[in-house]
């Protein structure tokens, strides 16, 4: 009974012995292949198996390369199969050789979930892909008048008004129609004083004085019509007949048969909106593709035919401080006159095309800090934080943190993210 004992005593310490031969090998390693696992790089052994911690195939590794190095202070980039490897600036790992990548985001963690897990969280991936985003804006504008073409008619001398012929707001007037009758003595005194420089003989100084006299009617705003009348019939009148300065819709009038007007006094507002101005506002990361004397179609919801062309005439030096919007001016020909004043019309405008890689919007998690995107690897989704760039037809240019081909989640993004911080929250507790 008392060998057996021995027996078994022996047995067990001859196990022991050569499993810590097998995992601690003795004699100098110097100048030996080395072995070690690539999710584990702690276990290293001298021969070729499978680690006994995770089961993966064992790598060879250089004598040179068979200590885990300490995290660089400020590393922002890492070893994508041995995560303690950091350093400060992109490189190679020095223990596999492979291109290390950004580290992980802050407060979230790499989850790893199984078939069914995905498929009850909804998750959805697509591939990133380079190529070419238009990027074109659709806003909405408003037709406002083309302050170059609008006319404020006002007075330059006291009387009062004996006769209208424009009776009403919203009239159509041409160029050189009449407007008003004014009765002012200063006009009447003015046209005397003409008449009496034209029957003076033709001298130097007589025809200075004639001079003189003409251009006060004319500064007064007389038309030439009445001064050509005025010189033909040698005859002063009352009242002198005003014409409207250019075509156009009263959109002013503030006057009336028989008022009295004083020096100023606006009586009328012509407006042509044969040409017009749509003023439309852009969001703030906009600002630097708009450029002058782009192309720009409009289209009115009311009327589909309605469909113009026209161009970007003006760039508004600010923002809107509420809205933190941009507004831009186009200018676009109203022949037919269909855009009236104050009617909304949808504005699209192509701006440059740009290059890049471009992922759906649904894979960017914004939070206003950062930009978040999960990349899927077999059952592993990675959070990363990406720049993103262009947004179009909702599609986003990545700028960095993303390579082409690589798969990134598109649905089910919001429940990784919450399961990720939540792990990372535990994480930090235990």
């Amino acid at each position: 009974m008392t060998n057996r004992w021995y027996l078994l005593l022996l047995l067990i310490l001859i196990i022991a012995i050569a499993g810590w031969l097998y995992l601690h090998p003795a004699g100098d390693t110097a100048g030996k292949t080395l072995f070690l696992c690539p999710m584990h790089p702690t276990y290293i052994v001298p021969r070729m198996g499978d680690c006994p911690i995770c089961g993966m195939r064992l790598v060879p590794a250089d004598n040179k390369k068979n200590t885990t190095p300490e995290a660089a202070p400020g590393a922002q980039y890492q070893c994508p199969f041995h995560p303690m490897y950091t350093a400060e600036k992109p490189g190679e790992c020095e223990i596999c050789g492979t291109e290390l990548e950004a580290k992980g985001v802050p407060g979230m963690v790499t989850l790893d979930l199984t078939a069914r897990e995905q498929s009850l969280a909804g998750v959805q991936t697509v591939e990133a892909r380079v190529e070419k985003l238009h990027h074109t804006v659709r806003t909405v504008g408003i037709v406002v008048a083309d302050e170059t073409k609008v006319a404020h008619i006002h007075t330059k001398v006291a009387g009062w008004v004996e006769k209208l012929y424009v009776n009403f707001t919203g009239q159509m007037v041409a160029k050189d129609e009449p407007l008003l009758t004014l009765y002012a003595p200063e006009l009447l005194v003015a046209e005397r004083q003409y008449l009496q420089a034209l029957s003076l003989p033709r001298q130097p100084g007589n025809d200075d004085m004639l001079q003189a006299a003409r251009e006060r009617l004319e500064l007064l705003d007389v038309p030439a019509v009445f001064l050509q009348e005025l010189e033909r019939t040698r005859t002063a009148k009352r009242a002198i007949t005003f014409l409207s300065p250019a075509s156009g819709f009263v959109t002013t009038k503030q006057v009336f048969e028989g008022q009295q007007v004083e020096p100023g006094f606006e009586m009328f507002t012509i407006t042509d909106i044969s040409q017009v101005w749509i003023e439309a506002d852009f969001y703030e990361f906009e600002a630097s593709l708009l450029k002058l004397d782009q192309e720009a179609t409009l289209v009115s919801p009311y009327n589909p035919a309605v469909r113009l062309r026209g161009r970007v005439s003006y760039i508004y030096p600010y923002l809107n401080p509420v809205s933190r919007t941009l507004k831009v001016r186009f200018r676009f020909a109203n022949e037919e006159l269909r855009l009236k004043l104050g009617m909304y019309v949808d504005v699209t405008l192509d701006l440059n095309a740009v290059e890049g890689v471009v992922v759906p919007d649904s894979a960017v998690l914004d939070s206003g800090v950062r930009k978040v995107v999960f990349i899927a690897g077999g059952n592993q989704f990675e959070p990363r934080q990406v720049q993103t760039g262009l947004r179009s037809n909702g599609r986003v240019q990545i700028l960095s943190g993303l390579k082409g081909s690589e798969r990134v989640v598109a649905k089910g993004n919001f429940l990784l993210d919450s399961e990720s911080r939540l792990r990372a929250a535990l994480g930090e507790m235990k």
